[in-house]
């Protein structure tokens, strides 16, 4: 008999067939094709660790059965596919001199009546929820706010848009702002925070690929984008291409906030720096 940490040796065995340099290669060129990520050739292992859970849902044996259903983005697995392979870190007030430096900067130039602001990669919600946050206490009495949040992984989107969150998530949270911005849970939702619903109202939480040819973001103004550690994904031909798009959307001398690992690739960007990688929008074509 079998001791309860032991596990016969026959059982000790791979359900599913390794993922194979060549499928994974293939892999590679089709998230590329669709979604403008680069995998990295080292991502072998942490590719199959996170399909082998759709596998496993889907009942597949081999990593090339499960190609072969993805290969149409149309499929019903693709969104499933986006959400395993797409990497989601944030906090609120991550890189907080962005959002000080949004407010100085939009003070300075004089805030219109309508201030627009595009989170470009918004994952589970936080950096949104911080932009209504700053904007609505620094402009809430003077002009109209709105925020438009995009992501490709459909997943994350759903969390971002219930607006709910541990109350762990908010331990680096200064207290004025946990104030300001949240509503504990009670009951049966102690332990949990709410974004204060005057706060949710700015937000419009939207699926979109960046790739697409066409951004469903309407017609009014952007006077910023946040678009921060999403581009590091990218090579540098649809970096180029999205700056020239981020380019074209913002207003004149509209503010682009990227990643602190992130830099614009060169003078011909057509933004300007302005320090701590935000970038001011030039004239003339990017």
């Amino acid at each position: 008999m079998n001791r309860p940490d032991e596990l016969p040796r026959e059982s000790v065995v791979l359900d599913r067939t390794p993922l194979s340099p060549r499928t994974f290669q293939a892999i590679r060129n089709l998230l590329y094709a669709h979604s403008g990520i680069a995998l990295a050739p080292h991502k072998l292992t942490m590719v199959q660790s996170r399909l082998a859970k759709r596998l496993r849902v889907l009942g597949l044996t081999d990593y090339e059965s499960y190609l072969e259903r993805v290969s149409d983005p149309a499929s019903e697995e693709w969104g499933e596919f986006i959400n395993a392979l797409t990497t989601n870190l944030t906090s609120f007030f991550r890189e907080g001199h962005h959002f000080t430096r949004l407010v100085e900067l939009l003070e300075a130039q004089g805030p219109p009546p309508l201030v627009r602001v595009w989170s470009a990669g918004c994952s589970t919600g936080e950096e949104p929820y911080t932009l209504a946050m700053t904007l609505h206490k620094a402009f809430g009495g003077m002009c109209r706010i709105e925020i438009v949040a995009t992501d490709l992984d459909t997943s994350v989107l759903e969390t971002a848009a219930r607006g709910v969150y541990p109350l762990a998530r908010l331990e680096n949270v200064a207290e004025p702002w946990k104030h300001f911005g949240f509503l504990r849970g009670t009951g049966r939702q102690e332990g949990q925070v709410r974004i204060r619903p005057e706060l949710r109202g700015l937000i419009t939480f939207e699926r979109l690929n960046l790739l697409d040819p066409r951004w469903p973001l309407g017609s009014g103004p952007i006077h910023a984008i946040f678009c921060r550690n999403v581009m590091i994904y990218f090579d540098k031909p649809t970096q180029r291409n999205l700056l020239a798009r981020f380019h074209q959307r913002l207003e004149r001398d509209g503010l682009l906030f990227v990643g602190h690992s992130e830099a614009l690739l060169d003078a011909a960007s057509g933004f300007h720096p302005l320090g701590q990688t935000v970038y001011q929008r030039k004239d003339g074509k990017a």
